[in-house]
């Protein structure tokens, strides 16, 4: 191959094609169980975090309904992937094996965003969200009608495999995914660039910027309990009993069981089966629909 302007746009165009294909192999589930927020900056700050804003009859003047002062913070994170492609290979016209490598490139793309955020979950149990606690906890601070502060429980702890049962069907699900800068496909390939002179080496890379937090501990049960009628009637009865500062009904049902492979066969037995136990008719069947996430395995 003879290298020069032209044959180095066309292998540009060639490699980033490949990327893209990449990009659109397979269905992303971090969707199902996280909220996107756009950023405009090194850092967004969730205010309104644990403020439940709620009509009340207009007497006297209006009541300013704020966000709360800031107390969650998500910092934006870089994320980059490089690949390099020798000299000697373009030379010698052996570039076959690079294309399978930059639809790769794509698919790591695609996958990093739910990599972070079921990873994110599975350490809910131990990870403190916007009020201090962990995201999955029992002592959650909760005021009551008369202002006094309760302790309100999202998980029943355990020892087993993780599950978790989600409400996804509002404005902001339980987990944040924050975008600051998408990411691009770039190159330094040119036969003056500094990697190409001194190293022989095309380069091909993207980058981007986001990150991923904690929404509302209130949309979300995580358990290590068994995955059975009781403990799934425990986490639908506490999530649909959720309320709000001064005792506002949060009216939340929850639409979505979450489980690792390892749970596939309980989970669909426990809300896809017409009967249960002793031929008895399943009173959970279709209550949630069951998604299961290879990342949380």
């Amino acid at each position: 191959m003879i290298i020069n302007t032209t044959t180095l746009d066309a292998l540009r165009v060639s490699f980033s094609g490949a990327f893209k294909r990449g990009l659109q192999q397979g269905d992303s589930q971090w969707p199902l169980i996280a909220t996107t927020v756009p950023s405009s900056g090194k850092s967004n700050a969730y205010g309104f975090l644990g403020k439940f804003a709620n009509l009340r009859e207009w007497i006297g003047a209006r009541v300013v309904q704020s966000m709360n002062e800031a107390t969650y913070t998500l910092l934006n994170k870089t994320f980059e992937l490089t690949l390099g492609v020798d000299r000697d290979d373009m030379n010698d016209d052996n570039l076959g094996v690079y294309d399978p490598l930059f639809v790769e490139m794509g698919e790591s793309v695609k996958a990093h965003p739910d990599i972070l955020i079921w990873a994110l979950i599975k350490a809910g149990f131990t990870s403190k969200c916007y009020d201090g606690q962990n995201f999955f906890d029992t002592v959650h601070p909760v005021l009551d009608v008369n202002g006094v502060t309760q302790l309100v429980a999202n998980t029943d702890g355990g020892a087993g495999t993780s599950w978790f049962l989600g409400v996804t069907n509002r404005s902001l699900k339980p987990l944040i995914y924050q975008q600051r800068e998408a990411v691009q496909f770039v190159a330094r390939d040119k036969q003056t660039d500094d990697n190409v002179f001194n190293l022989r080496e095309f380069v091909y890379g993207v980058d981007g910027r986001y990150n991923v937090g904690y929404g509302l501990w209130q949309m979300c049960w995580g358990s290590k309990q068994p995955l059975n009628n009781a403990n799934y009637s425990i986490a639908r009865a506490a999530l649909m009993g959720m309320k709000g500062d001064y005792g506002r009904p949060l009216g939340l049902v929850p639409d979505t069981l979450f489980v690792p492979p390892a749970l596939e066969s309980p989970a669909r037995l426990l809300l896809n089966s017409e009967y249960g136990t002793a031929g008895i008719s399943n009173e959970w069947k279709d209550t949630a629909k069951v998604v299961v996430v290879p990342w949380l395995a």
